[in-house]
């Protein structure tokens, strides 16, 4: 165990508390405070956020508006962008800010930030004057850290209790009510059949896998029309969306081979039903792991579990194990496999569970590696990070790079 996690044990509650608020104040003093010279969009949700944000920020765009966003995917202000490199989803508080001031001195009009329950916890939104909330689903996540579903989706809530404009809803999630129940001054609720903007009175085409992406369009288009963008402008935008680096992306054609983020039990699922449906019903070879090691371990069986039910020939591998031993972690997700019905690979190494996929392959195969999507790390014992590509390694192995 490292120093900060020895630290971050023995310290109460209430100090650690202390610690984060602070922090979160001495960065927005140290930057002038730049949300204020901002409108602020913050997106919440177990999934999607990253391509919520990216739809946004490209019609605001096509608006002619000038925009910063941060995601688990890039940071962008105005022309310039740049990957997030942090393995933070939402980053800390000097760097939230920094960024921030970044889009105010570039003359920005709008930031658009992804918003976890882990930065929420921290006190990362603190000192951001957020504009417009919008929550997209709700499913179990970070249960380890928050203590319980209802502690995650209390964290969620704060976002909303924040910000007193505009609140952006998805009315087809169980948990909306909580959401709807936060006062503001303007809600809007979206959805596929009901809501204020839905497939319905709100239609758009995507260029993407995933039906899912249809409920990140809406709350897209929902954000834009509420800041007066027309609906022709939204439609526009979207179908020149053709994917996201790691989000259900096709690295290969000849085998079909796609990356996926995908680490939740309903992204999982999500996934192998758009690959085979795009796939033309193909059989898939899968190859996965399970998040961070130390975190929400009731999934590792469930994760399994659909691997069996939705692969043909299911690799096991690592993934992001930080402190835990990486063996233990494939064999829990292994225990949601009936080794009779389905019979599994265990590869520790991840570059050879890809290899091993790729030599596993018929023609009539898809190749789905989820659990990374297009982290540039990988994250192990002591605090260490190297270098991590699964797209970069499926190119090196088929010794290609003209199927893309």
């Amino acid at each position: 165990m490292n120093f900060k996690r020895i630290v971050k044990k023995f310290t109460p509650h209430f100090l650690l508390s202390f610690y984060h608020y602070l922090l979160a104040l001495v960065g927005a003093v140290m930057f002038g405070f730049p949300s204020k010279k901002l409108t602020v969009i913050g997106v919440t949700g177990t999934s999607g956020k990253s391509t919520t944000i990216d739809f946004i920020t490209r019609i605001l765009e096509e608006a002619g508006h000038k925009v910063a966003s941060a995601s688990s995917i890039r940071f962008k202000v105005g022309d310039k962008e740049w990957k997030n490199e942090m393995k933070m989803t939402m980053p800390g508080r000097f760097v939230i800010q920094k960024f921030l001031r970044q889009a105010v001195d570039e003359k920005c009009k709008y930031a658009v930030l992804e918003v976890t329950s882990e930065g929420i916890k921290q006190f990362r939104h603190k000192f951001i004057n957020f504009d417009t909330a919008v929550f997209l689903n709700l499913t179990p996540e970070h249960i380890d850290s928050h203590g319980s579903f209802e502690n995650y989706r209390n964290a969620k809530i704060q976002l909303f209790k924040v910000t007193k404009n505009t609140h952006i809803v998805n009315t087809d999630d169980k948990n909306a009510e909580y959401f709807l129940k936060v006062p503001a001054k303007k809600i809007t609720t979206f959805g596929l059949e009901q809501g204020d903007v839905n497939s319905k009175n709100t239609s758009f085409h995507l260029n993407m896998l995933g039906s899912f992406n249809i409920y990140n369009g809406l709350a897209a288009v929902a954000v834009a029309m509420s800041y007066g963008v027309s609906l022709q402008i939204c439609q526009r935008t979207l179908e020149k969306v053709t994917g996201l680096p790691g989000r259900l992306e096709v690295v290969s054609k000849d085998p079909l081979v796609v990356i996926d983020y995908a680490f939740t039990p309903e992204q999982l699922e999500a996934s192998y039903k758009s690959v085979t449906q795009f796939s033309g019903g193909k059989s898939l070879v899968c190859v996965l792991g399970a998040c961070g090691g130390g975190r929400d371990k009731w999934k590792r069986p469930v994760l399994g579990g659909l691997a069996q039910q939705y692969c043909r020939e299911i690799i096991i591998t690592d993934e992001d194990p930080y402190d835990e031993d990486p063996l233990e972690i494939m064999e829990q997700v292994a225990g949601g496999i009936n080794n009779e019905i389905k019979p599994y690979h265990i590869v520790p190494d991840r570059k050879e569970a890809i290899k091993k996929a790729l030599e596993l392959t018929t023609p009539q195969d898809a190749i789905v590696i989820t659990g990374k999507g297009a982290e540039p790390l990988m994250c192990l014992a002591n605090g260490k990070k190297i270098p991590w590509s699964d797209k970069q390694i499926v190119k090196e192995y088929l010794g290609i790079d003209k199927n893309i």
